[in-house]
């Protein structure tokens, strides 16, 4: 049934990335304050440090993910540095990724951003306790609705599993944005990370996360629908990739080599970029 919806309703392409010509730049460095279950700030490490570009030779990337570090509120605070990045940004195309803006600084970071990526929480349980965060999905529905509002692209995504490893509203999250409307939509899947709270939980079982894609395909026919870079590795990521393509996944970043084949088995053209999969 995915298959075939996929079939009637989109080009015969496999969409992949693999996004080395992306930089990702943390605004705060390595410094958030919320220090959420799933991350604990361990992956602003793996970022580029704003404070450590002077100009635009500084900046290595042909288009760059924009973030940062989350106050109290759940936002990055980005409004301090618009004009460096402004005066950095080039021919580069930017991806920003800032969490819980008021309608205020959405609209000033707009004429900058080329996509803002939204993750969209559809459980207040999950808010509360992953995120530390006192807000609910009424919260994040008004943000994505202020930035669709004034963005000229806003992809959000969903990560399956991040309530401790437990499926927790993403079903729900995917009848919001329907309602909301969405010009695409990206899966993630909670990766159980060292030095965390959730170090030691198990990811999602692979069968509810299979389950899941299949009827958010059926959910969403015409909406393209990507996995993205965060999933767990192994014979996990195997077994999701596979899925992936046969639920109906229009692209994938960085798949494992048997799901490329099985695209290709499957009579799917594959078309590679080295950005951003929303770039």
């Amino acid at each position: 049934m995915p298959w075939q919806i996929r079939q009637q309703n989109f080009a015969p392409t496999l969409f992949i990335s693999r996004p080395q010509n992306t930089e990702s730049i943390s605004v705060t460095g390595a410094c958030c304050a919320l220090k959420c279950a799933h991350c604990g700030g361990h992956y602003l490490y793996k970022m580029t440090d704003l404070a450590t570009i002077k100009t635009q030779e500084d900046v290595k990337g042909t288009s760059c993910l924009i973030s940062g570090g989350c106050d109290q509120s759940g936002k990055v605070q980005i409004m301090p540095y618009l004009e460096i990045l402004k005066n950095i940004k080039g021919n580069r195309r930017y991806n920003f990724h800032t969490g819980l803006l008021s309608e205020i600084e959405i609209k000033a970071l707009a004429p900058l951003a080329d996509v803002v990526s939204f993750d969209f929480l559809g459980d207040t349980d999950t808010i509360n306790d992953t995120l530390k965060l006192n807000k609910t999905v009424e919260d994040y529905a008004n943000c994505y609705k202020m930035l669709r509002k004034h963005c000229a692209h806003v992809a959000p995504h969903i990560c399956i599993g991040l309530h401790g490893g437990k499926m927790g509203g993403e079903y729900e999250a995917v009848k919001v944005l329907k309602e909301l409307g969405l010009e695409q939509l990206i899966f993630i899947v909670l990766v159980p990370t060292p030095g965390t709270e959730y170090a030691k939980v198990e990811p999602p079982a692979i069968e509810e996360v299979i389950k899941f894609l299949t009827w958010a395909r059926q959910e969403l026919p015409t909406t393209p629908l990507t996995l993205g870079c965060m999933r767990p590795g192994g014979k996990y990521r195997v077994a999701l990739d596979l899925a992936a393509v046969e639920c109906g996944i229009n692209g994938i970043v960085q798949p494992v080599r048997a799901a490329v084949q099985k695209a290709e088995e499957l009579g799917l053209t594959i078309k590679e970029n080295k950005e951003c999969c929303v770039l």
